[in-house]
């Protein structure tokens, strides 16, 4: 299967979500969409996707669409995650982190993120993120 068009390679690594490389995302004005092609590498013993990849993948994406709504100037802590899994992803699927909405607080950002195989949402999921703001930024 081919890559959709608007993705490329992720830019954003971390030790966590290394071994499930290649993964990729796809920038917008307000969000950013986490994408990968499932492989054996990715699914639980039952041959279907982990849940522990969808939860870590969709807070990914729900935290870097809160940091894109904010212009970039600060990341954010999680501080809940909530996911309801729906049905399951299996490989050679391309399975998609889109995130739907987001409310961008002073203090606090909320965000909500549908995973999605061939348009069928697989899981959704909610969460809250602290921003954090990097310590060589002026505060005021």
């Amino acid at each position: 299967m081919m890559v959709p068009e608007g993705f490329a390679p992720h830019f954003k690594n971390s030790p966590l979500t290394d071994p499930w490389e290649p993964l990729y995302s796809k920038r917008e004005a307000k969000q950013v969409a986490i994408g990968l092609l499932i492989t054996a590498a990715h699914t639980n013993s039952r041959g279907f996707v982990h849940g522990g990849l969808i939860a870590a993948l969709a807070d990914n994406a729900m935290g870097l669409s809160c940091a894109q709504q904010r212009d970039g100037r600060s990341g954010g802590v999680t501080l809940n995650l909530s996911i309801d899994y729906l049905s399951v992803g299996q490989v050679g699927d391309w399975m998609e982190f889109r995130t739907q909405f987001t409310k961008v607080g002073r203090s606090i950002s909320v965000a909500e993120c549908h995973v999605v195989v061939a348009d069928r949402v697989v899981a959704r999921a909610n969460a809250s993120f602290s921003h954090v703001v990097p310590a060589n930024a002026k505060r005021g």
